[in-house]
């Protein structure tokens, strides 16, 4: 198993709030199928994964099963941002059946959505090696979960952009429309949020040049060719951070990543996951 740098989770309340909606949608006036299990019965279960991926989201795990049992025992093998083999066990759990079985689906609806997110993640960053490009996130997260999807992304090995409408300018077309042109945007950015990041997002190389001119921290090469990118490259010659956004898959990333440009955001990462397919076994004791 190969251990990546994952930074902190959420903070507890917040990741205690998640657990209380998946709850509410699952467990609702209570869980009339564990009611046929004896009130006292202990059990203990061992978790699998039947894939290759990176883990994500224990804690939104641990979270589940505490909030029905705050006794419960649960024995990780491994951390958030480790990859595992598919037959792997990945933890072990002990504790009140009833906790156990009622607390199984949203704990792995979580940890299973998470890894995803982290494993194709980590595809993505081991697709751009050997370059300096750093592989964004974006903002096309599942409702609620922004927070949960962003810290599975630094799980996999990549990096957040802004959080939301409220950490971070973009300029886009529309904005940019609606302002007058480029340096009436950034004019009135600097004037209203002078300590926010301020990205513009170009569609040509005349945009660019403006953007460049407006000295903007970050542009946003939307749609770009290959051949345009490095195009952009030559021109902006390191005096601001170029992104690629737009198409970009697993397929086409590597192409991007060498034609020079520091970041490329990927919406597949959090909008297009598949669920790591994990198998939890409970046996009574």
């Amino acid at each position: 198993m190969t251990a990546k740098l994952a930074l902190d989770p959420p903070a507890p309340p917040l990741i205690d709030a998640d657990v209380a909606r998946a709850f509410a949608e699952d467990l609702g006036s209570g869980d009339a199928t564990a009611d046929l299990l004896p009130a006292d019965a202990q059990a203990h279960a061992a978790l699998t994964s039947r894939e290759s991926a990176v883990i994500a989201g224990i804690p939104w795990f641990d979270a589940c099963f505490r909030k029905l049992d705050p006794d419960v025992r649960i024995d990780w093998k491994v951390a958030d941002g480790e990859r595992v083999a598919a037959g792997s066990v990945i933890c072990e759990l002990r504790g009140r059946a009833r906790a156990l079985v009622s607390a199984e689906r949203s704990a792995l609806n979580f940890l299973q959505l998470l890894s995803g997110t982290a494993t194709i993640t980590a595809a993505h960053v081991a697709a751009v090696a050997g370059t300096a490009v750093r592989v964004l996130d974006t903002r096309k997260t599942l409702p609620g979960l922004r927070l949960a999807q962003k810290y599975a992304v630094r799980c996999g090995g990549g990096h957040n952009h802004r959080i939301g409408l409220y950490d971070a300018i973009l300029v886009k077309e529309n904005h940019i429309i609606a302002a007058g042109g480029i340096d009436a945007a950034v004019a009135a950015a600097r004037l209203r949020h002078p300590d926010l990041l301020l990205e513009v997002e170009v569609e040509n190389l005349d945009e660019l040049r403006q953007a460049i001119a407006a000295g903007v921290d970050r542009i946003m090469l939307d749609n770009f060719t290959p051949d345009l990118m490095r195009e952009a490259v030559a021109l902006a010659a390191g005096r601001v951070p170029l992104e690629v956004s737009g198409n970009v898959d697993l397929d086409s990333i590597g192409e991007l990543a060498r034609t020079g440009v520091d970041f490329i955001s990927v919406g597949a990462l959090t909008k297009h996951v598949r669920a790591v397919d994990l198998s939890l076994r409970l046996r009574l004791d």
